[in-house]
């Protein structure tokens, strides 16, 4: 190994690479890891000196706060290599902005900004022979923080470890899925936490998918936690209903989270003259739209999937097919969104940073 000191970032390099070990055209999401990682621990009320070293488990007091009390949170961001060989982040200002925000609402410190943006990019540029080119290939990026002082008393742990994992990635979904819309369980509620990418938010998913899962369903749809008559989120994903020519997706909110691929997808749709409208989206609306064929189209939006189409959904034991069309949102949103992460066609919005 050889160390290195760049930007006040420490670097430890590995001594060989995992990479030739790696099938690129048979990768599974999130299962593969490049050889380095960064890490940035936050004692005694200031953070400390960050780092980039190989990756490897580190060990952890039993009594961490993390295993007890969740303070935990991440996010889901992707690089891309242009025919360049230049490297390229999608929007990680707003990564940055949610994952303080996120912070904020666990009770845990906001990571600055020099220390999250810096140590991004140099554990890309140290590992981006990882970083393969061509469309539908992408490296996924996983910040992350975890509460690590030690204790069982209920209260905020006093120490932080904040890192960031790289895997390299293909498609999250490999097909179109089946949906079962929620009548009991919820997401988040009110007052809750939901907009916060809070790990026990996932958890809590788990057991009613597994459920849905049984039923030969891949995902969920989310209700309001409160009346389960508004749609608000497909499994991991933010949702969109195209109802004749009208795209429809639910307002954020506390239970909802602000999605950049979200947020993006309504951007260029608008652009492309799209009519879009942010509104709560009834159940009962949805159906009477697959009744009477008004509904055209829903599909799920996120870092990972990027747009997933829903085939179908099932709501009260009646289950409703979409009729495939031509042509569809999702896929000239789907297409013009990647196009312009993987720098093919041009970032008239300016979404993207050159690392």
């Amino acid at each position: 190994m050889s160390t290195t000191q760049t930007n006040k970032i420490e670097i430890i390099k590995a001594s060989t690479s995992k990479i030739k070990d790696v099938d690129f055209d048979n990768l599974h999401f999130g299962d593969v890891f490049t050889d380095h990682l960064f890490e940035c621990d936050f004692k005694n009320g200031e953070w400390q000196k960050p780092i980039i070293k190989p990756y490897a488990p580190f060990l952890m007091d039993p009594s961490s706060k993390v295993f007890h009390y969740g303070q935990a949170i991440f996010e889901g961001m992707k690089a891309y290599k242009d025919d360049n060989n230049d490297i390229w982040l999608f929007r990680p200002d707003e990564n940055f902005k949610r994952f303080n925000n996120s912070a904020t609402r666990m009770a845990m410190p906001e990571v600055p900004e020099e220390i999250f943006m810096e140590g991004l990019k140099q554990l890309l540029q140290l590992d981006e022979a990882w970083v393969q080119k061509g469309n539908g290939s992408s490296m996924y990026i996983r910040p992350f923080m975890i509460a690590t002082g030690a204790g069982v008393m209920a209260n905020p742990s006093d120490e932080y470890k904040f890192m960031i994992l790289l895997s390299p990635a293909k498609a999250y979904y490999s097909g179109e899925v089946k949906v079962l819309i929620a009548e009991h369980f919820s997401r988040a509620a009110n007052g809750g936490i939901g907009a916060a990418k809070a790990a026990g938010n996932y958890a809590a998913q788990f057991y009613p998918t597994n459920l849905a899962n049984k039923e030969g369903f891949q995902q969920v749809i989310w209700t309001d936690d409160a009346t389960h008559t508004k749609l608000e989120e497909a499994g991991t994903m933010n949702v969109f209903f195209r109802i004749n020519n009208t795209l429809l997706t639910a307002p954020t909110s506390e239970r909802i989270l602000d999605g950049i691929t979200r947020k993006s997808l309504i951007e260029m749709a608008k652009s492309e003259g799209i009519n879009v409208d942010v509104r709560p989206v009834l159940v009962s609306e949805l159906v009477e739209a697959a009744k009477n064929g008004s509904l055209k189209e829903i599909f799920g939006a996120g870092t990972a999937a990027v747009v997933s189409v829903i085939k179908g959904f099932s709501y009260q034991d009646v289950y409703y097919e979409m009729t495939p069309i031509e042509n569809s949102y999702a896929s000239q949103l789907k297409e013009k969104l990647t196009n312009l992460q993987n720098k093919i066609s041009e970032d008239a919005f300016g979404w993207t940073v050159k690392v």
